[in-house]
């Protein structure tokens, strides 16, 4: 079985470059020297080539402000090339595992948000995401398409990180505290889209929508809070003091959603992996960063 990633540079493609050989030591990475997603008309060439039995799409594109200016660009990754992506596969009767985001929700709920509930994205970068669910539904592939939000890793640029250098940085900060939502480690994602491949082995994937994120909702402030905790008890240096602010003391180009609150209990259900652990994650990621490099 030939099982090939696309987006191998990202912080989920690097997570799945530890987690998935362990099971499936001949899975196949490419970059975007490999396989380049904006060049839409030579996708379906390069696919044919490798013949890929399931593909797991962890690209994007992901400037979720850049985005309202790069509109063009964000629908061609998102959207056009997730298109030849699932046409492959419903032509080639492969599988195509998709990961999506929370941004197709527009943040007005009050209660986890279900597969179930109605998208209204509020940017072009969640619109875009949507209209590439869209367009794996429609292909008729045999897909999985996993939600998730506030994904953080030692790898790529990531809230953690960003926290962790100003940290190192400020004597004080000030973090939003009204946006509220799951962080989750990509090293549980990776684990979490591993896992489904045993049912796709078998021949008994439960095919479809999920959502999977963090175990446990916080603000952007109280995941700030965590972070620093954890980095003072490694000696790490922390700001002195940690504001906590409205969204509208900090200003974006794109709308957040305020409520980003996933619920991952059909994926628990489906494929027995529960929510990620991301306090356990916040923990992984300062013992990665920690790790002298040669």
């Amino acid at each position: 079985m030939t099982i090939l990633v696309v987006g191998r540079s990202g912080q989920l493609g690097q997570s799945l470059l530890t987690a998935l050989p362990r099971q499936y030591p001949d899975a196949v990475f490419w970059d975007r020297q490999a396989l380049d997603l904006v060049q839409l008309e030579t996708i379906a060439e390069r696919l044919a080539g490798l013949k890929p039995q399931i593909i797991i799409n962890a690209s994007a594109y992901t400037a979720v402000d850049m985005a309202e200016q790069e509109t063009e660009l964000a629908y061609a990754i998102n959207r056009d090339a997730v298109n030849e992506l699932a046409g492959y596969c419903a032509r080639n009767d492969a599988a195509l595992i998709h990961v999506s985001t929370d941004y197709v929700f527009d943040g007005a709920a009050d209660a986890p948000y279900l597969e179930t509930a109605a998208t209204n994205p509020m940017g072009v970068y969640g619109a875009s995401k949507l209209a590439g669910e869209q367009a794996i539904a429609a292909s008729g592939c045999r897909h999985l398409i996993i939600r998730t939000a506030w994904v953080f890793s030692p790898f790529g640029q990531n809230f953690l990180k960003t926290m962790l250098r100003l940290g190192g940085e400020r004597d004080e900060l000030n973090v939003v505290a009204d946006q509220i939502g799951c962080p989750t480690f990509a090293g549980d994602l990776a684990d979490a889209i591993v896992a489904t491949l045993t049912t796709i082995n078998a021949g008994t994937c439960p095919w479809g929508l999920y959502h999977y994120a963090g175990d446990a909702a916080v603000s952007w402030h109280e995941f700030a809070h965590e972070i620093f905790a954890q980095a003072r008890s490694t000696g790490l240096p922390t700001p002195n003091t940690l504001n906590a602010i409205p969204s509208s003391n900090y200003p974006t180009p794109a709308p957040r959603p305020a409520w980003s609150v996933l619920d991952s209990g059909k994926f628990e259900a489906a494929f027995g992996q529960s929510g990620s652990n991301w306090r356990a994650g916040v923990s992984a990621c300062l013992q990665a960063l920690n790790q002298p490099t040669e």
